[in-house]
């Protein structure tokens, strides 16, 4: 769906008065100048390996960039966070701005950058690698242009965003840092794209156990796959709302030794989700009793009372929303239109934005500059054609909500 920011007159004015200063089409042009500086430093990133819980290497260089760049405050945190701070002038809001450095690839995989007609190949050249280079770009232009905001700005890199990192990273930054305003992520496609709400996940290890034995001469003991399979169809067979979106998988099963043993150990991965935290939290409830209810099953069939469950939470991603007219979402609109271009309002995503709209932290995840496919696999592209308007975006949007010296006051208001 599309939205407008015609109803804010205020956000109208302040574009308006944003894009009449010299300095600020001094950053404009500065970041379409910057455009090949930028996919050197995205293929540069691209090749230092981030798996999941081992960023270290990306951080580290992160880090240094943004030393290099002028940031004050810049320091690697205890969950391995990297940020570093753009002071305002004072009595302005206080800003998050950053990308994920980890990616979904498991350490070994070649992240080498292959160049074909103009297209970048590599595991990890957009996820959120390209969010990376945007933002160090966006960090250039505001040292290049010295323009002065109210608001101050962190900028930064966050770990964990992917798979079982579970948001560890921007999770671990809010708990530490109470005095932040606003945040903005960068990640995902599509450079029209404003998301603004949180789909919820709950993600489970569920272990049957039993005491095993040969398939023939132990016969009518409980089997672990057994249990299993019973809670997998059952599973299979939750009816979900559509409206808002509820959704299950079993991602993942293992279990057993060999094809004549009954199995003494079965697991799988599960995951759930959904827009709406109340009906996640519903679905869970039927997840867990089906979930023990296989173990009963399991028990009767063969009268043993030897089959047991266990469960282990390994992701717990917070759903939360916003109204569609927040203040933040005005601000990114204005933004995007300030550029030509029409905004648009993405459904509800799992993101880093979820932690602080859970919090009640205006956030917004702003897709990017340029084209991409591929995501999540070894084939990977980046189609880097006037991706310098996605720096562009998320500079303009930056200076909306933290407000510019004697020019325009921040659009985003101070928490009370």
């Amino acid at each position: 769906m599309t939205i407008s920011t015609t109803s804010s007159e205020r956000v109208q004015e302040a574009y308006d008065k944003l894009l009449a200063e010299v300095v600020t089409q001094k950053g404009l042009a500065f970041l379409k100048d910057d455009h090949e500086n930028t996919i050197k430093e995205q293929i540069t990133i691209t090749e230092i390996p981030a798996p999941p819980f081992k960023e270290q290497k990306r951080a580290e260089f992160m880090l240094a960039r943004l030393k290099e760049l002028g940031l004050e405050e810049c320091r690697i945190d205890d969950e391995g966070n990297v940020f570093g701070t753009l002071k305002g002038t004072g009595n302005g809001p206080k800003i998050f701005v950053s990308a994920h450095m980890d990616t979904v690839f498991p350490e070994g995989v070649d992240t080498t950058v292959k160049e074909e007609n103009g297209i970048l190949y590599a595991p990890g050249i957009v996820d959120d690698t390209s969010g990376l280079a945007e933002l160090l770009s966006v960090v250039r232009a505001f040292k290049q242009t010295n323009i002065k905001t109210v608001g101050d700005i962190v900028f930064g890199g966050t770990v964990g965003e992917e798979g079982l990192g579970n948001l560890r990273g921007v999770r671990a930054f809010f708990l530490n840092n109470r005095d932040i305003d606003g945040f903005i992520s960068i990640d995902g496609p599509e450079i029209s794209r404003i998301c603004y709400m949180g789909t919820g996940s709950y993600r489970y290890k569920v272990t049957y156990k039993g005491p095993g034995g040969h398939s023939f001469g132990a016969f009518g003991q409980p089997s672990a796959t057994h249990a299993l399979g019973r809670a997998a169809a059952a599973i299979a067979d939750i009816q979900t709302n559509a409206e808002p979106k509820t959704t299950f998988t079993i991602g993942e099963i293992h279990g057993g030794t060999s094809v004549n043993a009954i199995a003494e150990e079965a697991y799988m991965l599960v995951d759930l989700r959904s827009n709406d935290a109340e009906e996640l939290m519903k679905l869970e409830s039927r997840f867990l009793d089906i979930v023990q209810q296989a173990v009963e099953e399991e028990n009767i069939r063969w009268n043993s009372k030897e089959m047991t469950v266990s469960l282990e939470k390994i992701g717990d991603r917070p759903a939360g929303s916003q109204p569609d007219d927040a203040p933040i979402v005005r601000i990114a609109a204005g933004a995007t239109e300030a550029l030509g271009i029409t905004p648009s309002l993405a459904g509800p995503s799992s993101t880093d934005s979820n932690i602080p709209i859970s919090l009640g932290i205006p956030a917004v995840t702003l897709g990017k500059g340029g084209k991409a496919g591929g995501a999540h696999t070894l084939g990977e592209w980046f189609d880097p054609t006037d991706s310098f308007v996605g720096p562009q975006r998320a500079f303009l949007t930056i200076l909306g909500m933290a407000g510019v010296e004697n020019v325009v006051e921040p659009l985003l208001p101070v928490k009370s």
